[in-house]
Protein backbone atom coordinates (compact mmCIF):
# COMPACT_ATOMS: atom_id res chain seq x y z
CA UNK A 1 0.00 0.00 0.00
CA UNK A 2 1.52 3.48 -0.64
CA UNK A 3 1.73 5.55 2.34
CA UNK A 4 -0.90 8.66 1.50
CA UNK A 5 1.53 10.73 4.07
CA UNK A 6 4.79 10.24 3.04
CA UNK A 7 5.54 12.19 -0.06
CA UNK A 8 7.25 10.65 -3.46
CA UNK A 9 11.58 12.05 -2.27
CA UNK A 10 10.93 9.78 1.22
CA UNK A 11 9.24 7.08 -0.40
CA UNK A 12 12.00 5.13 -0.96
CA UNK A 13 11.86 3.24 2.03
CA UNK A 14 8.05 1.81 1.98
CA UNK A 15 6.52 -0.42 -0.55
CA UNK A 16 6.35 2.23 -3.61
CA UNK A 17 10.82 1.80 -3.27
CA UNK A 18 10.55 -1.40 -2.20
CA UNK A 19 9.17 -3.24 -4.57
CA UNK A 20 10.92 -2.14 -7.26
CA UNK A 21 14.06 -2.51 -5.56
CA UNK A 22 13.40 -6.34 -4.97
CA UNK A 23 12.31 -7.01 -8.18
CA UNK A 24 16.03 -6.12 -9.22
CA UNK A 25 17.21 -8.56 -6.78
CA UNK A 26 18.35 -6.39 -3.96
CA UNK A 27 17.83 -8.13 -0.50
CA UNK A 28 15.46 -5.36 0.94
CA UNK A 29 15.51 -7.35 4.37
CA UNK A 30 19.13 -6.16 4.59
CA UNK A 31 18.53 -2.62 3.18
CA UNK A 32 15.61 -2.41 5.55
CA UNK A 33 17.94 -3.70 8.37
CA UNK A 34 20.42 -0.85 7.34
CA UNK A 35 17.66 1.52 7.81
CA UNK A 36 16.67 0.53 11.08
CA UNK A 37 20.56 0.54 12.75
CA UNK A 38 20.77 4.10 11.25
CA UNK A 39 17.58 5.00 12.77
CA UNK A 40 18.34 3.48 16.15
CA UNK A 41 21.30 6.18 16.00
CA UNK A 42 19.61 8.97 14.70
CA UNK A 43 17.12 9.00 17.88
CA UNK A 44 20.25 9.74 19.87
CA UNK A 45 20.52 13.92 19.53
CA UNK A 46 23.79 15.49 19.35
CA UNK A 47 26.68 14.98 17.24
CA UNK A 48 27.36 11.32 17.52
CA UNK A 49 24.69 10.64 15.44
CA UNK A 50 25.98 11.39 11.64
CA UNK A 51 22.79 13.01 10.57
CA UNK A 52 22.86 15.99 13.20
CA UNK A 53 26.40 16.48 11.79
CA UNK A 54 25.79 16.71 8.30
CA UNK A 55 22.94 18.88 8.98
CA UNK A 56 24.68 21.17 11.23
CA UNK A 57 27.89 21.36 8.94
CA UNK A 58 25.91 21.97 5.67
CA UNK A 59 23.81 24.93 7.92
CA UNK A 60 27.23 26.62 9.02
CA UNK A 61 28.51 26.33 5.42
CA UNK A 62 25.45 27.91 4.26
CA UNK A 63 24.98 30.56 6.82
CA UNK A 64 28.40 31.22 8.16
CA UNK A 65 30.75 30.62 5.26
CA UNK A 66 27.94 31.91 2.66
CA UNK A 67 27.88 28.88 0.63
CA UNK A 68 25.14 28.71 -1.40
CA UNK A 69 25.59 25.19 -3.59
CA UNK A 70 25.95 22.01 -2.25
CA UNK A 71 27.80 19.63 -4.74
CA UNK A 72 27.37 15.45 -4.13
CA UNK A 73 29.90 13.84 -5.87
CA UNK A 74 31.25 9.51 -5.94
CA UNK A 75 33.70 8.09 -7.51
CA UNK A 76 31.80 5.26 -8.82
CA UNK A 77 29.19 5.82 -11.98
CA UNK A 78 27.04 2.61 -10.17
CA UNK A 79 26.18 5.95 -7.43
CA UNK A 80 24.48 8.20 -10.60
CA UNK A 81 20.87 7.43 -9.74
CA UNK A 82 21.57 8.09 -6.23
CA UNK A 83 22.96 11.42 -6.97
CA UNK A 84 19.41 11.84 -8.69
CA UNK A 85 17.90 11.02 -6.04
CA UNK A 86 19.29 13.01 -3.55
CA UNK A 87 18.78 16.12 -5.64
CA UNK A 88 15.31 15.72 -5.82
CA UNK A 89 15.04 15.36 -2.31
CA UNK A 90 16.91 18.07 -0.67
CA UNK A 91 15.78 20.83 -3.78
CA UNK A 92 11.99 19.97 -3.22
CA UNK A 93 12.91 19.67 0.85
CA UNK A 94 14.92 22.96 1.19
CA UNK A 95 13.90 24.94 -1.73
CA UNK A 96 11.24 27.35 -0.29
CA UNK A 97 10.74 31.07 0.58
CA UNK A 98 14.06 31.46 -0.48
CA UNK A 99 15.84 29.95 1.42
CA UNK A 100 17.55 26.73 0.90
CA UNK A 101 21.33 25.59 -0.68
CA UNK A 102 20.84 24.69 -4.34
CA UNK A 103 21.99 20.57 -4.72
CA UNK A 104 23.79 19.45 -7.82
CA UNK A 105 25.86 16.76 -8.33
CA UNK A 106 29.13 15.47 -10.27
CA UNK A 107 30.78 12.06 -11.14
CA UNK A 108 33.89 11.98 -10.73
CA UNK A 109 36.39 10.81 -12.21
CA UNK A 110 34.00 11.75 -15.25
CA UNK A 111 33.34 15.58 -14.43
CA UNK A 112 36.96 16.39 -13.02
CA UNK A 113 38.24 18.09 -16.06
CA UNK A 114 35.15 19.81 -17.29
CA UNK A 115 32.64 20.59 -13.65
CA UNK A 116 36.74 20.14 -11.73
CA UNK A 117 37.23 23.58 -13.74
CA UNK A 118 34.71 25.35 -11.83
CA UNK A 119 35.09 24.19 -8.53
CA UNK A 120 38.91 24.56 -8.45
CA UNK A 121 38.51 28.16 -9.80
CA UNK A 122 35.34 29.75 -10.16
CA UNK A 123 32.76 31.29 -7.91
CA UNK A 124 33.55 30.36 -4.21
CA UNK A 125 29.69 29.70 -3.86
CA UNK A 126 30.16 26.07 -2.93
CA UNK A 127 31.33 22.74 -0.86
CA UNK A 128 31.54 19.35 -1.61
CA UNK A 129 29.97 15.94 -0.02
CA UNK A 130 31.76 13.71 -1.14
CA UNK A 131 29.83 9.84 -1.05
CA UNK A 132 32.81 6.66 -0.28
CA UNK A 133 31.44 3.33 -1.18
CA UNK A 134 34.69 1.12 0.28
CA UNK A 135 35.78 -1.31 -1.63
CA UNK A 136 35.06 -3.00 -4.95
CA UNK A 137 33.32 -6.11 -5.27
CA UNK A 138 35.60 -6.94 -8.34
CA UNK A 139 39.50 -6.71 -8.19
CA UNK A 140 41.12 -5.08 -11.34
CA UNK A 141 44.77 -4.44 -11.95
CA UNK A 142 46.17 -1.79 -14.74
CA UNK A 143 47.44 -4.68 -17.11
CA UNK A 144 51.24 -3.70 -18.64
CA UNK A 145 51.69 -2.45 -22.20
CA UNK A 146 54.86 -3.84 -23.75
CA UNK A 147 55.33 -0.33 -25.97
CA UNK A 148 54.41 1.79 -23.27
CA UNK A 149 52.58 3.79 -26.03
CA UNK A 150 50.64 5.34 -23.28
CA UNK A 151 53.16 6.14 -21.13
CA UNK A 152 51.31 4.65 -18.03
CA UNK A 153 53.27 1.51 -17.59
CA UNK A 154 53.93 3.13 -14.02
CA UNK A 155 50.81 2.44 -12.89
CA UNK A 156 50.95 -1.43 -14.01
CA UNK A 157 49.96 -4.10 -11.29
CA UNK A 158 48.09 -1.04 -9.45
CA UNK A 159 44.64 -2.05 -8.10
CA UNK A 160 41.81 0.23 -10.06
CA UNK A 161 40.47 0.83 -6.36
CA UNK A 162 43.84 2.33 -5.42
CA UNK A 163 43.73 4.58 -8.47
CA UNK A 164 40.02 5.43 -7.78
CA UNK A 165 41.41 6.47 -4.18
CA UNK A 166 44.58 8.46 -4.92
CA UNK A 167 42.10 10.19 -7.62
CA UNK A 168 39.81 10.93 -4.87
CA UNK A 169 42.47 11.97 -2.19
CA UNK A 170 44.32 14.51 -4.84
CA UNK A 171 41.04 16.43 -5.75
CA UNK A 172 40.10 16.56 -2.01
CA UNK A 173 43.46 18.76 -1.21
CA UNK A 174 43.12 20.51 -4.70
CA UNK A 175 39.68 21.66 -3.96
CA UNK A 176 39.73 22.52 -0.56
CA UNK A 177 43.27 24.52 -0.85
CA UNK A 178 40.96 26.14 -3.48
CA UNK A 179 38.64 27.27 -0.83
CA UNK A 180 35.64 24.55 -1.27
CA UNK A 181 35.04 22.58 1.68
CA UNK A 182 34.64 19.06 1.60
CA UNK A 183 32.29 16.50 3.88
CA UNK A 184 32.75 13.18 3.28
CA UNK A 185 30.13 10.74 4.10
CA UNK A 186 31.88 7.09 4.32
CA UNK A 187 29.71 3.70 3.79
CA UNK A 188 31.76 0.14 4.76
CA UNK A 189 31.16 -1.11 1.08
CA UNK A 190 28.21 -1.75 -1.32
CA UNK A 191 26.16 -3.70 0.33
CA UNK A 192 21.95 -3.33 0.93
CA UNK A 193 22.57 -2.71 4.28
CA UNK A 194 24.90 -0.01 4.01
CA UNK A 195 22.62 1.39 1.49
CA UNK A 196 19.93 1.09 3.70
CA UNK A 197 21.92 2.97 5.62
CA UNK A 198 22.68 5.97 3.64
CA UNK A 199 18.83 6.39 2.59
CA UNK A 200 17.88 6.98 5.75
CA UNK A 201 20.83 9.06 7.05
CA UNK A 202 20.04 11.30 3.96
CA UNK A 203 16.49 11.22 4.17
CA UNK A 204 16.77 12.10 8.06
CA UNK A 205 19.73 14.70 7.75
CA UNK A 206 17.11 16.67 5.10
CA UNK A 207 14.05 16.77 8.04
CA UNK A 208 16.77 18.50 10.19
CA UNK A 209 17.81 20.81 7.65
CA UNK A 210 14.24 22.15 6.47
CA UNK A 211 13.80 22.76 9.72
CA UNK A 212 16.97 24.73 10.76
CA UNK A 213 16.08 26.50 7.85
CA UNK A 214 12.79 26.93 9.47
CA UNK A 215 10.72 25.63 6.45
CA UNK A 216 8.30 22.78 6.12
CA UNK A 217 10.67 19.97 4.46
CA UNK A 218 7.77 17.77 4.14
CA UNK A 219 5.49 19.82 1.46
CA UNK A 220 6.55 20.72 -2.21
CA UNK A 221 4.70 24.33 -2.77
CA UNK A 222 6.44 25.26 -6.24
CA UNK A 223 5.74 21.73 -7.43
CA UNK A 224 2.10 22.48 -7.37
CA UNK A 225 2.66 25.57 -8.86
CA UNK A 226 4.05 24.33 -12.29
CA UNK A 227 1.72 21.38 -11.90
CA UNK A 228 -1.24 23.59 -12.24
CA UNK A 229 -0.49 25.30 -14.70
CA UNK A 230 0.27 22.29 -16.53
CA UNK A 231 -3.05 20.83 -15.81
CA UNK A 232 -4.76 23.84 -17.26
CA UNK A 233 -2.73 23.82 -20.55
CA UNK A 234 -3.16 20.35 -21.18
CA UNK A 235 -7.10 20.88 -20.86
CA UNK A 236 -7.75 18.83 -17.42
CA UNK A 237 -11.52 19.51 -16.20
CA UNK A 238 -11.62 21.73 -14.11
CA UNK A 239 -9.09 24.31 -14.93
CA UNK A 240 -10.89 26.24 -17.99
CA UNK A 241 -10.79 29.64 -16.79
CA UNK A 242 -6.76 29.29 -15.58
CA UNK A 243 -6.72 27.84 -19.13
CA UNK A 244 -7.73 30.90 -20.77
CA UNK A 245 -5.73 33.34 -18.51
CA UNK A 246 -2.95 31.08 -19.10
CA UNK A 247 -2.86 31.30 -22.89
CA UNK A 248 -3.41 34.87 -22.56
CA UNK A 249 -0.28 35.49 -20.87
CA UNK A 250 2.03 33.49 -23.42
CA UNK A 251 0.41 35.10 -26.05
CA UNK A 252 1.88 38.35 -24.64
Amino acid sequence: MVPDNVGGRYSVLTAVGLLPIAVCGVDIEQLMAGAAQMMERCAQPGFDCPAWRYAAIRYQLHRKAGKSVELLACYDPSFRFMLEWWKQLFGESEGKEGKGLFPASVEFTADLHSMGQYIQDGQRLMFETVVTLGPSRSRLCVPTDAGDGDGLNFLAGTDLDVIRDRAREGTLLAHTEGGVPNIIVELDGKTPFALGELIYFFEYSCGLSGYLLDVNPFDQPGVEAYKRNMFALLGKPGYEAQREELEAKLAQ
